[in-house]
């Protein structure tokens, strides 16, 4: 099998596949691998008369054009199990970092316009105590729920279907409605997979709902959130901040988010780990084998 990347990645996770496959450009490829930072589109899947699967490299997909594979009869795989804890991970640390301002902090330090270290200059906030509002309570949700309640936070979530009462006994989590999560969380965290159906699922009447000492957490995807009505939101103090490592028009960033002191910004990193990239790649190389091997049952199908 002939196999073209959109992206270089780390060949450590990718040796098993030097028997069974061989680099070739797009145009004579059989297999595509597939990063989200570079759409696969339906006229690159045009360009590649030969192509089977496209081996995606990540759990999103909307880096790729569906219809035109389902079209072609290409089949789709994703890596679901290696993001989840490398995602929840950055995820708490945005929500630490934004309430104990660790980053403002930082940068005041080294431009000079730090308070002075006194007793009541400097205050944040614990997370101690607060309550968690996780959408979307899948793998990396509960992987996030599991280090809040660890961290001493209550949790309350929000799916198109509730969870098993065992999984929710797991976290002490209560499954409320979308509305109530908004107006209860002290933190709202957006761990849910980009559809249509939910882009701008947070905009400005969202922001109101929430507390106007609440923070927004976002390491799912940038469109799930209307970037120009959270500015304004928290410019006009109608919720304390937010943190980010996902943007509605990225790469680009809105400029005035780079002046916000309570806004704290990741270059979409959740999955960013030296461990989790190796992991995506022998997890790209178990669909890409299984694949050849016609093991459908051992394959993350997509489509």
């Amino acid at each position: 099998m002939r196999i073209a990347f959109t992206t270089d990645l780390p060949q450590q996770g990718l040796t098993r596949l030097s028997a069974h496959t061989l680099y070739a450009p797009l145009s004579e490829a059989d297999i595509l691998v597939s990063t989200f930072d570079k759409p696969v589109t339906a006229a690159m899947i045009a360009s590649a008369p030969n192509l089977k699967l496209i081996a995606n490299f990540g759990a999103g997909y909307n880096n790729i054009d569906l219809e035109a594979c389902r079209a072609r009869g290409i089949r789709v795989t994703n890596t679901p199990q290696p993001v989840i804890e490398p995602t929840a991970e950055l995820a708490f640390a945005l929500m630490i970092d934004i309430a104990r301002r660790v980053s403002e902090f930082d940068r005041a330090l080294r431009n000079g316009t730090c308070q002075p270290m006194a007793v009541m200059n400097n205050l944040s906030h614990s997370l101690y105590g607060k309550t968690l509002g996780i959408i979307g309570m899948g793998r990396i949700g509960q992987a996030l729920a599991r280090r809040a309640v660890a961290g001493g936070m209550q949790i309350i979530y929000h799916n198109r279907h509730r969870l098993p009462e065992e999984i929710e006994a797991q976290y002490g989590a209560r499954y409320v409605d979308f509305g109530t999560l908004l107006q209860d969380s002290d933190y709202v965290s957006l761990n849910l997979p980009y559809t249509p159906e939910v882009r701008h699922l947070i905009g400005k009447q969202e922001l109101g709902m929430m507390k106007r000492s609440a923070y927004l957490i976002n390491t799912a995807r940038g469109a799930h959130v209307d970037e120009l009505s959270l500015i304004e939101a928290i410019k006009n103090g109608i919720i304390a901040g937010a943190a980010m490592d996902v943007y509605e028009h990225e790469p680009q960033i809105s400029p005035e988010l780079l002046t916000l002191p309570n806004v704290v910004l990741s270059p979409h990193t959740g999955t960013g780990t030296w461990e989790g990239r190796i992991a995506m790649c022998e997890n790209v190389a178990d669909n890409i084998l299984a694949f050849i091997n016609n093991e459908q049952n051992k394959m993350n199908i997509v489509l």
